[in-house]
């Protein structure tokens, strides 16, 4: 009897709601993650998002809890929540796997593409063709994980594409931060999503696998080469108008 009530008195509409809701939270944070609002390092305020969603602060915790599983957030006892930073290290094995997938992505979808599917992809790849020519890093970026969302989910495995959107979200922004590290970077980041998408067109199997394979490793490459200018950056000595202001200050 104890039990039965105890189950009755639950509301599985509310049970509904709550979750549909921590959904939406979280996946409005997460885009804020991505598309660069949220840098790594900043702070995330339970009350704030709580106020700027117009939502109480149940969902938001729980949000953030779903956002720590995900790779996305840290949790620092005493202190808050923050945006989690991805190491070098760690984005050398995500890219690892990254490759795999994608390349099994291009593969399958090889052999399953129709028109529907390609007019998709070549949706993007225009997308990105329009960034490039307006110089805009952030809609270059947004086309580009689009394009790579859409071509896994369009292979048409629901595990592979789970695994991949759990895998690549901790990505982003090494994507975002290599895109603008050389001047030449989208121009040729565009080349390498055109090949690959005409060898799906072509139902190459191999010959796409290839091209993202060698994407994906262009990808890492880019990623160092702007950890590497972030590095040199931070170790850059004071300008001689702060060391002299300094100087004055300790005569």
């Amino acid at each position: 009897m104890t039990e039965y009530m105890h189950s009755d008195s639950v509301d599985p509409f509310d049970v509904v709601r709550r979750h549909s809701l921590t959904t939406l939270v979280r996946d409005e944070i997460e885009r804020h993650i991505v598309d660069g609002t949220l840098a790594p390092g900043d702070k995330l305020n339970e009350a704030d998002w709580a106020a700027r969603l117009q939502v109480s602060r149940g969902p938001v915790r729980e949000a953030f809890r779903a956002l720590e599983q995900a790779g996305l957030v840290r949790t620092e006892k005493n202190r808050g929540v923050f945006v989690r930073t991805v190491s070098l290290a760690e984005a050398d094995e995500i890219y690892a796997v990254r490759a795999v997938l994608e390349e099994a992505a291009c593969r399958m979808l090889a052999a399953r593409i129709d028109a529907g599917k390609l007019a998709l992809l070549r949706d993007w790849v225009d997308a990105m063709r329009a960034a490039l020519a307006s110089r805009d890093h952030d809609a270059y970026a947004r086309a580009n994980v689009a394009f790579h969302d859409a071509l896994v989910a369009a292979a048409g495995n629901t595990k592979l594409y789970d695994t991949y959107r759990r895998l690549v979200s901790e990505l982003n922004l090494f994507r975002r931060a290599a895109l603008v590290v050389r001047g030449d970077a989208m121009a040729c980041s565009l080349a390498e999503h055109r090949a690959i998408l005409t060898a799906l067109a072509s139902r190459d199997a191999e010959q796409a696998a290839q091209l993202m394979r060698a994407h994906v490793q262009g990808g890492l490459q880019r990623a160092h080469a702007a950890c590497a200018v972030a590095a040199d950056a931070a170790h850059e000595p004071r300008a001689p108008a702060a060391a002299g202001a300094a100087g004055s200050r300790g005569r």
